[in-house]
């Protein structure tokens, strides 16, 4: 991503993943099947602190793979890569 965006506190950054045109076996995917918004962390916020000023950790990484909901986050539009925040 362009510099570096970091996401503050329980945050999550992600970018989608390509879906592929073909499948494993080499047979041509339809435009019409149903697409899962399937992601890549690509940055992760330092987590929450509760009411004694714990820090609660984000239990994800960078390099894991998450599904999103279907409108759920914020669009950011980067060194003209989509992700969401």
């Amino acid at each position: 991503m362009a510099k570096r965006l970091l996401p503050l506190l329980n945050r999550v950054l992600v970018e989608k993943l390509a879906v592929p045109k073909k499948s494993a076996g080499g047979i041509l995917l339809p435009e019409t099947t149903k697409q899962l918004n399937s992601a890549k962390v690509v940055a992760v916020g330092p987590g929450e602190r509760d009411r004694e000023g714990k820090l609660i950790p984000v239990s994800l990484k960078e390099g894991d793979t998450v599904l999103l909901p279907e409108y759920g986050g914020t669009e950011v539009k980067l060194a003209e890569k989509e992700a969401k925040l």
